[in-house]
């Protein structure tokens, strides 16, 4: 049977992405596992790897470099040896039995459950929020309760949540409108996140308007409404342009960039640490490296500093957290994101398990990590699954500023430049160099004095750099 070839889900926030081009050629024969085509998400661009083998069709109504395309969007076919494609899906030159279908005739949608790995990606069909399904109705605690007190059936309860699970705002909202009809789509649904995050933020989520799949309204609606609701300003043109000037369309990495470093302010309740610190040790030890490099590349002092700060999350956990459903939720592991300026956009790929690894493989992860960040090959999975981050604008001369959190994280290093001053050392004025390290934390997670005793142990970690360490 032919397995469709599915636009992919690149992060949670993904709804649709940007065509790149096919990696194979109309008839190649593909081996599972092989890439075949290019998609660029929200932040870099990524080759798409085959779950299946066959034969590539392409069909003619296939995007083009450059065209947008949605999650869950068929654009090709493998095919069995001799299988003919789809109807209506055949290239120029080939000859359907039957005509394609005409976009608004009705097209009818297998309910039956795919077997595991059957396509590229698994199919994500956008169908309506509905649904009665003929089996007995998933529901919470609380919401099973609530029917029971209305005398409501589940069964008849239409709810918005594709997975057919009922809430206790679709029971009332069933009390309401008991013709157990589906919402229309001029009707407001929200996911499960939303509607909690709407409980909690007390907001009225039904005016809201939505940007996830057919209008639904997502997590992110709800936050950037509490945050234009808390900041709107005294008159419509209160922040509108002064002078005449030039409008430039944020680019969708932009738009991530400004959603995440809006939700990490408005969110999380952000503190920030400064402290001066001797960097005599890190100075003579990056040097110490250096002579013994041999043609070696040498470790940056950024490799370090990610080094040096695995080590203290590894000793001091409380800042490897992040606050979720009301408590404070401790990452198993040590990933630490570190900041990349590009011409795209500021993008933050992880090191894995950092407080496990030497310097010198920090230092190569790091390396190909940047390289592929700011040449746009980097995998969509190297950008995920960070516990903690490092930003450092050391190298542009700065001395200190206040990094902003990247949720879902509870804290984030600012690293200014080694500045070469007189220092205090046994009593006495000598050259020296100095460093500037400002510590983001959020305070639902930890208070200041732990954030503070972090930051002590950090720098004991730096004076007590040797080169027999």
């Amino acid at each position: 049977m032919a397995h469709e070839i599915t636009v992919p889900r690149l992060g949670w926030s993904m709804e649709e992405g940007v065509f790149g081009e096919w990696l194979k050629t109309n008839g190649d024969y593909v081996e599972a596992g092989e890439m075949v085509f290019l998609l660029e998400g929200e932040k870099a661009a990524h080759e798409i790897e085959s779950l299946e083998a066959g034969y590539l069709h392409i069909p003619d109504h296939s995007p083009r470099p450059g065209d947008t395309v949605k999650v869950g969007q068929v654009i090709g076919f493998l095919l069995g040896k001799g299988e003919s494609p789809p109807k209506g899906s055949s290239r120029q030159g080939s000859s359907p039995q039957e005509p394609a279908k005409r976009s608004d005739e009705p097209v009818s949608v297998s309910t039956q459950a795919a077997p595991a790995a059957t396509a590229v990606f698994v199919k994500q069909t956008t169908v309506p929020p509905i649904a009665v399904p003929s089996a007995p109705r998933v529901a919470g605690p609380a919401a099973r309760r609530l029917a029971r007190e209305l005398g409501i059936d589940l069964q008849s309860v239409p709810t918005p949540d594709p997975t057919g699970r009922v809430l206790t705002d679709d029971v009332r909202r069933g009390l309401a409108s008991p013709s157990s009809r589906a919402p229309t789509a001029l009707e407001a649904v929200a996911t499960p996140r939303a509607r909690r995050r709407a409980r909690e933020l007390g907001i009225d989520w039904n005016g809201l308007r939505g940007t996830g799949r057919s209008g639904r309204i997502r997590e992110r609606d709800v936050v950037a409404h509490a945050s234009t609701k808390s900041s709107k300003p005294s008159s419509p043109d209160a922040f509108a342009p002064a002078s005449p000037g030039r409008h430039v369309p944020a680019s969708k990495l932009r738009m991530a960039l400004a959603q995440r470093m809006l939700a990490g302010v408005v969110q999380a309740a952000p503190v920030t640490l400064s402290t001066k610190v001797d960097a005599e040790p890190l100075v003579a030890y990056r040097n110490a490296l250096k002579s013994q490099a041999q043609g070696a590349k040498v470790p940056s002092f950024n490799d370090m500093l990610i080094w040096l700060a695995a080590r203290t999350l590894r000793d001091r956990p409380e800042l490897n957290a992040c606050w979720y459903r009301d408590g404070v939720y401790h990452y198993d592991g040590v990933h630490i994101a570190t900041a990349v300026d590009t011409e795209a956009g500021l993008l933050a790929p992880v090191i894995r398990d950092a407080d496990r690894l030497t310097l010198t493989q920090i230092a190569e992860e790091a390396t190909q990590r940047i390289a592929a960040v700011r040449s746009g090959s980097l995998n969509q999975s190297l950008l995920q699954g960070g516990t903690f981050s490092i930003t450092n604008l050391g190298t542009l001369g700065i001395d200190a500023f206040t990094p902003v959190l990247n949720l879902p994280q509870a804290g984030i290093l600012g690293v200014g430049r080694i500045v070469e001053e007189p220092v205090v050392r046994d009593g006495c004025v000598v050259p020296g160099h100095t460093l500037t390290l400002s510590l983001t934390f959020d305070h639902r997670v930890v208070d200041g004095a732990p954030a503070a005793r972090w930051l002590q142990r950090l720098t004991e970690l730096i004076h007590s750099l040797r080169i027999d360490a």
